[in-house]
């Protein structure tokens, strides 16, 4: 969504880091390149008015003039502003000891209230709470079949009530919720195709009904500037606590998820990409400004790899790698871990310039396809030992992949090259452990992370140059 957004940025930060020094005109220039890029991203006026005037503000002191790195110093600033922009910090749910807690959205029609209904259902059963679903839609067709269906996908229960009156549904829901523990009810209004009414009245008459800990509108982000006076409309009415940002995946230029914040007041909540339950993620304002200058979201990367490596490497696995015994199982094992994170695709966005590469075609987002095939094609004795993988035996295992032998060579210089990789990483290292995983002891091992591999900072530049040459 912001990549239109981003590339302009980008250049115009390259421009001022092609100069050695900075003069006010060369500001004036990248500030009316930064506001032109904005405006075109469909962010509102009012809005860029005000981010541009305090960027140059801060921009123009002497301290930023007369530095020695100029440029780096009008990056700060811009995101710093833009991170301001987009709420400062996160504002996660919050949850009282009420209950059942409810949670109620609201939205327009089409925006993926009750798509985003489900997937917050879906977050909330993984955090261990029992989440009720409410279809209070009664005037879309199927909306409660819908709801219904999502539902049984995550296994969450869908309450349907009468199913003729909204605020009725509501009401008898706290009742459902209590007599079958669940902890959490989810109430999924109806909308409207643009504001009226008939809807406001309705939605202000379900909140007095239950009286929700929350109220979540949720926006299509493609929405364009009109979102705002949507979202403005929902706030003197229901005076909603928080915004769900969906379809981010969209191809919209993103000026309403830059602009909604600071014309409403409200903070974004979670952002949705994708239609999977597992796709709706908590906001972070200063990891989506780095990723629109360019810089990258590895935070957000590190937190979902780490997510899924605890849940599926057993202690053996953790074991071997760790001594950097790795077999072609393992690699079947990172792929996984891989398509799990989104792919090579979501992998390279959360890189610093990774997006440039994805963008101008230097990536093979059906590598690690081709990588499973080759390896499917083996025998489990080869897999475990590759080295006994002769001439004959890779001619036999490229026809039962469908490749040429080259790929087969290939796939296995790779790997060759990467165990002897993690081979000097764990030898300049030490007794590397795990962080988190039981030694044969049986006490839990402190572990050192990314943060504690004194070995990549001891690699050559040699060693560090096939490493870079293996990631691409």
């Amino acid at each position: 969504m912001f990549d239109s957004l981003s590339n302009r940025l980008q250049d115009v930060f390259s421009g001022l880091r092609s100069k050695g020094r900075l003069t006010e005109a060369d500001i004036e220039t990248a500030m009316r390149e930064i506001r032109l890029a904005l405006l075109e991203a469909d962010v509102n006026f009012k809005v860029v008015k005000s981010f541009v005037a305090a960027v140059k503000e801060k921009a123009l002191v002497s301290e930023v003039l007369d530095s020695l790195t100029p440029a780096q110093n009008v990056v700060k600033i811009v995101l710093d502003q833009l991170t301001d922009l987009l709420g400062t910090e996160g504002s996660a749910l919050e949850l009282s000891s009420r209950i059942p807690n409810v949670i109620m959205l609201v939205g327009l029609q089409g925006s993926g209230k009750t798509t985003a209904a489900s997937k917050l259902a879906y977050r909330l059963k993984k955090q261990g709470h029992a989440p009720l679903l409410v279809a209070c839609d009664v005037y879309r067709p199927a909306a409660a079949d819908q709801l219904e269906s999502l539902g049984k996908e995550i296994d969450v229960k869908v309450y349907r009530g009468d199913g003729k009156n909204p605020v009725n549904i509501a009401k008898t829901s706290i009742r459902e919720a209590i007599d079958n523990l669940k902890d959490v009810v989810i109430i999924d209004t109806a909308g409207r195709l643009h504001i009226d009414e008939e809807m406001m009245s309705e939605a202000a008459a379900i909140k007095d009904a239950v009286t929700p800990e929350q109220i979540l509108m949720v926006v299509d982000a493609m929405t364009g500037q009109d979102v705002v006076n949507v979202a403005a409309a929902f706030a003197e009415r229901v005076d909603f606590d928080g915004v769900i940002m969906a379809k981010m995946d969209g191809d919209a230029r993103g000026g309403g998820a830059l602009s909604i914040r600071e014309v409403t007041g409200k903070p974004i909540k979670f952002t949705s990409e994708g239609e999977k339950p597992s796709s709706l993620e908590e906001f972070h304002p200063d990891r989506m400004a780095k990723r629109i200058l360019g810089m990258g979201d590895v935070v957000s990367l590190i937190e979902k790899a780490q997510a899924i490596a605890d849940q599926e490497m057993d202690e053996a696995e953790a074991e071997r790698m760790a001594r950097a015994d790795l077999t072609l199982n393992d690699f079947l094992t990172i792929n996984k871990q891989v398509k799990k994170i989104g792919g090579i695709g979501s992998l390279l966005k959360a890189l610093p310039g990774g997006e440039k590469a994805l963008g101008a075609g230097q990536v093979d987002e059906g590598m690690l396809d081709k990588m499973e095939v080759i390896i499917h094609s083996m025998t489990p004795g080869e897999r475990n030992k590759p080295a006994i993988i002769n001439g004959s035996r890779r001619q036999r295992i490229a026809t039962g992949a469908g490749v040429e032998v080259f790929a087969v060579n290939q796939l296995l210089k790779q790997f060759e090259e990467t165990r002897k990789m993690m081979k000097k990483v764990q030898s300049s290292m030490g007794q590397p452990t795990l962080r988190g995983k039981k030694s044969k002891k049986g006490k839990k091992s402190k572990g050192r992370g990314l943060k504690g591999v004194p070995g990549l900072g001891k690699m050559s530049g040699a060693d560090l140059k096939n490493l870079e040459d293996l990631l691409k």
